[in-house]
């Protein structure tokens, strides 16, 4: 057995998969064999994750039973919504009432398999969530609609009012373009739980978890407020020097696969112009426009070693502040979406299992004499 060492296992291929391809040399992404761009714009939600779960995109009476089955179990039992009370009111961070509410989402739950138990866990997601921020905000939950479609839905929980076509395709779009990106931190979590023969809401729960550090979950609301800051002062230049000068990362820039501008970046941006010209803050989104530019010009100069170019929470944080999710749900509205693909790598890795069990290399003390207490 080998024991060369690859920290983080960095360039590793530990699973074959039919979910999606990342080229981060040419800015490629397909997700089920379908360039995201395409995906992100053509499907629905429960399109994209019916075709990660089986393989092809739904006929027209699939996709209507699949729609059923989400719609079926969106419902949260008394015992999680108690859980969600409780996480409110200690004012717990919304990403810790998620992993609450996930690991509970199958108590009093009759589920037959793991494709029901994965429909169980992708539908109660954006229930669990908006009942969270509810409660935050000292409002009853809103029960889900079952007529509404999962991303329509999602936003009529959080407010109550039945959202405009315009929000709910600009939420739809940015669902499905993060709904699957190869074997990430989150994806791989959820992969080694299930292959241990574990359950789906273990694996689902770990992803969350994972998720939940800073080193992964990224920083939407954080871009945000930059984007807020420099639309208000009309200087996007002085902003990016000073913050360069600073030795302060930008937000919204660079990405640990993408040698180039991340393709989910191009989605998300035409997604938000379609949003903010149908009647958004088209300003903000003409400043944001004008601060990539000039950021990607100034870090070009700065750290020509580097390719820094936009990244999917860029335009994120734009889409999602648009369409009405608050800053505080912006990565939990990434898990929203990014369940379809966590649950859809658990039921790959259960097809054709393995044991993931790497190795660690010891650099300990070796031949160590246990000292007597009296002499510690």
């Amino acid at each position: 057995m080998s024991n060369d060492l690859h920290l983080g296992l960095e360039g590793i291929a530990v699973a074959e998969t039919r979910l999606s391809h990342i080229d981060g040399e040419t800015g490629t992404l397909l997700i089920g064999g379908y360039p995201v761009e395409e995906l992100a714009n053509e499907a629905t939600y429960e399109e994209s994750v019916y075709l990660l779960l089986h393989g092809h995109a739904p006929t027209a009476s699939e996709l209507e039973d699949f729609r059923e089955t989400l719609a079926t179990h969106r419902e949260l039992t008394d015992e999680v919504h108690a859980l969600l009370r409780a996480a409110a009111a200690a004012d717990l961070p919304a990403m810790d009432a998620l992993r609450m509410g996930v690991a509970a989402a199958n108590l009093g739950v009759d589920l037959d398999g793991p494709h029901a138990e994965a429909c169980r866990v992708i539908a109660c997601f954006p229930t669990i969530v908006a009942a969270y921020w509810r409660y935050r905000q000292g409002e009853d939950p809103v029960a889900p609609r079952g007529d509404l479609r999962h991303a329509a839905n999602y936003l009529y929980m959080l407010t109550g009012e039945k959202p405009t076509d315009a929000a709910v395709r600009g939420l739809e779009t940015y669902l499905n373009t993060v709904v699957d990106h190869g074997l990430n931190a989150s994806t791989f979590s959820a992969r080694v739980v299930v292959s241990t023969e574990s359950d789906l809401v273990s694996a689902a729960t770990a992803a969350v978890g994972t998720l939940k550090g800073p080193l992964h979950g990224g920083a939407p609301g954080p871009v945000l407020e930059m984007l807020r800051e420099v639309h208000a002062s009309g200087d996007p230049e002085q902003y990016v020097r000073e913050a360069l000068d600073a030795g302060e990362r930008l937000m919204g820039f660079g990405h640990r696969v993408y040698r180039v501008r991340d393709p989910r970046a191009a989605v998300l941006e035409t997604a938000a112009e379609r949003f903010f010209e149908a009647g958004g803050d088209a300003a903000f989104f003409e400043t944001a426009r004008r601060f990539e530019d000039v950021a990607t010009e100034l870090l070009a100069e700065d750290k020509p070693d580097r390719r820094l170019e936009t990244n999917v929470e860029f335009y994120t944080a734009m889409l999602l502040d648009g369409v009405g999710v608050p800053k505080e749900l912006f990565t939990v509205t990434f898990a929203v979406s990014r369940v379809g693909g966590w649950l859809a790598h658990a039921l790959e890795q259960r097809a054709d299992n393995r044991l993931i069990r790497p190795i660690s290399r010891y650099v300990g003390d070796e031949r160590r004499l246990w000292p007597p207490l009296d002499e510690r």
